[in-house]
Protein backbone atom coordinates (compact mmCIF):
# COMPACT_ATOMS: atom_id res chain seq x y z
CA UNK A 1 0.00 0.00 0.00
CA UNK A 2 1.41 3.45 -0.91
CA UNK A 3 1.95 6.05 1.54
CA UNK A 4 -0.57 8.52 0.29
CA UNK A 5 -3.32 5.77 0.56
CA UNK A 6 -2.30 4.96 3.94
CA UNK A 7 -3.09 8.30 4.88
CA UNK A 8 -6.35 8.38 3.05
CA UNK A 9 -6.83 5.54 5.18
CA UNK A 10 -5.80 6.84 8.40
CA UNK A 11 -7.86 10.36 7.77
CA UNK A 12 -11.45 8.13 6.80
CA UNK A 13 -10.70 5.99 9.85
CA UNK A 14 -10.58 9.48 11.77
CA UNK A 15 -13.67 10.89 10.47
CA UNK A 16 -15.32 7.45 10.68
CA UNK A 17 -14.44 7.51 14.17
CA UNK A 18 -15.58 10.75 14.91
CA UNK A 19 -18.86 10.57 13.21
CA UNK A 20 -19.59 6.74 15.37
CA UNK A 21 -18.89 9.09 18.56
CA UNK A 22 -21.02 11.57 17.94
CA UNK A 23 -23.57 9.07 16.99
CA UNK A 24 -22.86 7.42 20.63
CA UNK A 25 -23.47 10.02 22.02
CA UNK A 26 -27.22 9.54 21.78
CA UNK A 27 -26.47 6.40 23.74
CA UNK A 28 -28.27 6.53 26.83
CA UNK A 29 -27.15 3.93 29.70
CA UNK A 30 -23.32 2.83 28.17
CA UNK A 31 -20.32 4.30 29.07
CA UNK A 32 -17.83 6.36 27.31
CA UNK A 33 -15.51 3.60 27.39
CA UNK A 34 -17.71 1.10 25.58
CA UNK A 35 -18.52 4.11 23.24
CA UNK A 36 -15.14 4.32 22.46
CA UNK A 37 -14.85 0.88 22.05
CA UNK A 38 -17.60 0.88 19.63
CA UNK A 39 -16.01 3.64 17.41
CA UNK A 40 -12.68 1.94 17.20
CA UNK A 41 -14.20 -1.46 16.38
CA UNK A 42 -16.18 0.88 13.54
CA UNK A 43 -12.68 2.08 12.25
CA UNK A 44 -11.49 -1.31 12.22
CA UNK A 45 -14.04 -2.90 10.45
CA UNK A 46 -14.03 0.01 7.93
CA UNK A 47 -10.09 -1.01 7.41
CA UNK A 48 -10.50 -4.09 6.92
CA UNK A 49 -12.97 -3.24 3.82
CA UNK A 50 -10.33 -0.89 2.28
CA UNK A 51 -7.84 -3.72 2.68
CA UNK A 52 -9.89 -6.57 1.60
CA UNK A 53 -11.13 -4.26 -1.51
CA UNK A 54 -12.94 -6.89 -3.68
CA UNK A 55 -11.19 -9.97 -2.80
CA UNK A 56 -13.16 -12.74 -1.63
CA UNK A 57 -10.91 -14.26 0.58
CA UNK A 58 -12.06 -13.12 3.65
CA UNK A 59 -15.18 -11.49 2.29
CA UNK A 60 -17.61 -14.09 5.06
CA UNK A 61 -15.68 -12.83 7.82
CA UNK A 62 -16.02 -9.16 6.97
CA UNK A 63 -19.71 -10.05 6.58
CA UNK A 64 -19.96 -11.46 10.03
CA UNK A 65 -17.72 -8.34 11.34
CA UNK A 66 -20.53 -6.23 10.09
CA UNK A 67 -23.30 -7.90 11.98
CA UNK A 68 -21.76 -7.93 15.54
CA UNK A 69 -21.15 -3.91 14.89
CA UNK A 70 -24.26 -3.81 13.58
CA UNK A 71 -25.63 -6.03 16.63
CA UNK A 72 -23.21 -4.22 18.98
CA UNK A 73 -24.67 -0.80 17.78
CA UNK A 74 -28.19 -2.00 18.30
CA UNK A 75 -27.35 -3.10 21.51
CA UNK A 76 -25.92 -0.17 23.00
CA UNK A 77 -28.79 2.15 21.65
CA UNK A 78 -30.95 -0.05 24.21
CA UNK A 79 -28.34 0.94 26.70
CA UNK A 80 -26.78 -3.66 26.98
CA UNK A 81 -23.68 -2.57 27.90
CA UNK A 82 -22.44 -6.25 27.87
CA UNK A 83 -24.27 -7.16 24.88
CA UNK A 84 -22.91 -4.04 22.87
CA UNK A 85 -19.07 -5.17 23.99
CA UNK A 86 -19.21 -8.87 23.19
CA UNK A 87 -20.90 -7.94 19.85
CA UNK A 88 -18.09 -5.49 19.46
CA UNK A 89 -15.07 -7.66 20.26
CA UNK A 90 -16.90 -10.57 18.25
CA UNK A 91 -16.36 -7.74 15.02
CA UNK A 92 -12.64 -6.98 16.14
CA UNK A 93 -11.63 -10.19 16.05
CA UNK A 94 -14.19 -11.00 12.45
CA UNK A 95 -12.55 -7.88 10.91
CA UNK A 96 -8.70 -9.11 12.20
CA UNK A 97 -9.71 -12.98 10.74
CA UNK A 98 -10.24 -11.28 7.14
CA UNK A 99 -7.66 -9.35 6.96
CA UNK A 100 -5.67 -12.16 7.99
CA UNK A 101 -7.18 -14.65 5.21
CA UNK A 102 -7.02 -12.26 2.83
CA UNK A 103 -3.06 -11.24 2.85
CA UNK A 104 -2.84 -15.45 3.40
CA UNK A 105 -4.90 -15.51 0.41
CA UNK A 106 -2.10 -13.24 -1.51
CA UNK A 107 0.98 -14.58 0.21
CA UNK A 108 -0.12 -17.91 -1.27
CA UNK A 109 -0.72 -16.64 -4.71
CA UNK A 110 2.62 -14.62 -4.55
CA UNK A 111 4.44 -18.17 -3.35
CA UNK A 112 2.94 -20.22 -6.34
CA UNK A 113 3.87 -18.00 -9.20
CA UNK A 114 6.97 -17.72 -7.64
CA UNK A 115 7.35 -21.35 -7.89
CA UNK A 116 5.94 -21.54 -11.14
CA UNK A 117 8.50 -19.08 -12.60
CA UNK A 118 11.24 -21.18 -10.91
CA UNK A 119 10.11 -24.18 -12.59
CA UNK A 120 9.71 -22.25 -15.96
CA UNK A 121 13.58 -21.44 -15.44
CA UNK A 122 14.66 -24.84 -14.28
CA UNK A 123 12.99 -26.08 -17.80
CA UNK A 124 14.88 -23.46 -19.83
CA UNK A 125 18.00 -24.36 -17.87
CA UNK A 126 17.89 -28.22 -18.69
CA UNK A 127 16.93 -27.45 -22.57
CA UNK A 128 19.30 -28.88 -25.29
CA UNK A 129 21.34 -26.32 -26.91
CA UNK A 130 19.90 -25.51 -30.99
CA UNK A 131 22.29 -26.80 -32.99
CA UNK A 132 22.82 -24.95 -36.15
Amino acid sequence: MSRSSERVNIVVAGLLSAGVLSMLAACGGISAATKERLAQTQTSVQQAQSTLGTSESGAVELQRAREHLEAAQRAADKGKEGDALRHATEAQLQAELAVAKSQSATARKAAADTLASIEALRKESVREPVRR
